[in-house]
């Protein structure tokens, strides 16, 4: 099975393609431009590089979230896109377990967070694994609430992704030696894990099935809805 990963749910823009178990290509951009300039490109570099084409690939692996709202539509549309003209099913991947599931090996908890501003986090935990084992749902959390809630899980825990920099300090006070600190080269979402994921799967969408996963509503709608509530007073 051949298998083409998107993920924009982040800071990072990537892509990879996975053929029968072996990563045969990977792009990854953390260069500062949109996700939308880079993924079209991004995709048909890799798909160029291991000399396939979209009418080879049998499924396409997409993150759907959480994450930035903007990034997670960058890559449903595009694979929703891709996937219609190609007649191609789709896979949906969850950014926190992808993160985990690449890690490797790991004594302890996986906590994948990432930074959802006003000092919450968008959070999960797993044991590690390929896929990992889930013991906390995605949630958006005060970061303090979900360090309280992780505790029971285990006694040693690696923390990753974006939310990871920003709130290392807070986390480091808080939880002491119990935290450890993926290193930069680790610390985000890889592309070959999301392959790995999506071939494995056992869901498969159409491209009309496909949809971001949000965890909260976009700021602007949320800015709605307290507009008109304050209306109503």
């Amino acid at each position: 099975m051949i298998t083409l990963s998107v993920d924009t749910s982040g800071p990072v823009c990537s892509v990879a393609v996975l053929k029968d178990g072996a990563i045969l290509g990977e792009q990854m951009a953390l260069n500062h431009m949109t996700h939308s300039a880079n993924l079209m490109p991004m995709i048909d570099r890799v798909l160029e590089d291991t000399g396939l084409n979209l009418q080879l690939i049998e499924r396409i692996a997409c993150v759907t979230g959480p994450g930035s709202f903007t990034g997670v539509r960058i890559g449903v549309s595009t694979v929703k896109g891709i996937a219609h003209g190609n007649d191609i099913p789709c896979v949906p991947v969850d950014a926190l377990e992808a993160m985990a599931a690449g890690v490797g090996d790991f004594d302890g908890i996986v906590c994948p967070i990432q930074d959802a501003r006003a000092g919450q986090v968008y959070g999960a935990a797993f044991f590690p694994g390929c896929p990992p084992e889930r013991l906390m749902d995605d949630c958006p959390i005060a970061l303090e609430d979900y360090l309280h809630q992780i505790l029971q899980y285990g006694k040693r825990f690696l923390f990753l992704g974006d939310g990871m920099p920003v709130h290392k300090t807070a986390i480091a006070r808080i939880l002491g030696s119990a935290a450890v600190f993926a290193q930069p080269h680790m610390a985000y979402l890889r592309p070959g894990a999301v392959a790995v994921l999506g071939s494995i799967s056992d869901v498969t969408l159409n491209y009309k099935e496909l949809m971001p996963m949000y965890l909260r509503a976009p700021s602007a709608e949320r800015n709605r809805k307290l507009v008109e509530a304050a209306k109503n007073v």
